[in-house]
């Protein structure tokens, strides 16, 4: 494999960020006065879907219609959210999973170019990026492709397909790193192998299409490929 890139997926696979991501939903129906609050089995059911704002419009199919907010008033609130989360990463507390810093760092002095390929939008990728390396997104990754880019979200290929189009490099070039189901399909779909980490949301997925199923990033985790 003559490898060039490697492409990430954020959360789940670069730091176990869902529980902020709850957190942030959470703080943010209470400030509204829903009276809605997702625990973690509901938590973990809505992460089937991808994206913030679908994932609302999914949870809210099981409400009478008049409990339902509208369009405008989801991306209303899912901005907020949006904002609640970037507060509590600024906060402190989150931690990039074991072996993540080393292996993009390994990559980047092998002469890899690193990109992202999540369905989070951009904002997410950088308040994660402050508060995990304390430096802007665009001086951790060469390429970012987010949710907020493409029509079609995880698991359709689009963000995949997105990332490799920056890079200018062809899917065999280049290894993904996933952490769900969904994500897996994504990047299955854009022709990539893929290794993935399983979360703490998503250890009971099913991973047989992947290329590599580990427990971790650290080094001696790591496939042939990925020892530099």
């Amino acid at each position: 494999m003559n490898l060039r890139a490697l492409i990430f997926d954020v959360d789940g696979t670069l730091a176990e960020t869902e529980e902020a991501h709850r957190a942030a939903f959470n703080e943010t129906f209470s400030s509204w006065g829903l009276g809605w609050h997702w625990n973690r089995p509901d938590y973990t059911r809505l992460l089937k879907t991808t994206g913030g704002k679908e994932r609302i419009r999914a949870f809210q199919k099981g409400l009478p219609a008049g409990d339902r907010l509208g369009e405008d008033d989801i991306a209303r609130l899912h901005r907020e959210k949006t904002a609640r989360y970037g507060e509590i990463l600024a906060s402190g507390g989150l931690v990039l999973r074991p072996g993540v810093a080393e292996l993009i760092r390994t990559a980047r002095n092998a002469g890899l170019k690193i990109a992202v390929a999540t369905t989070t939008n951009a904002p997410n990728v950088e308040a994660l990026c402050q508060c995990c390396w304390g430096q802007s997104a665009a001086r951790i990754f060469d390429e970012i492709a987010a949710g907020d880019m493409v029509e079609a979200k995880k698991p359709a290929p689009d963000v995949f397909d997105l990332a490799l189009e920056k890079l200018g490099l062809p899917a065999d070039a280049c290894l993904a790193f996933e952490d769900s189901r969904n994500g897996l399909l994504s990047a299955r779909g854009a022709g990539l192998q893929v290794v993935v980490t399983p979360s703490a949301y998503t250890v009971d997925e099913d991973f047989s299409e992947a290329t590599y199923l580990i427990a971790t990033l650290e080094r001696d985790n790591l496939p042939g490929p990925l020892r530099f």
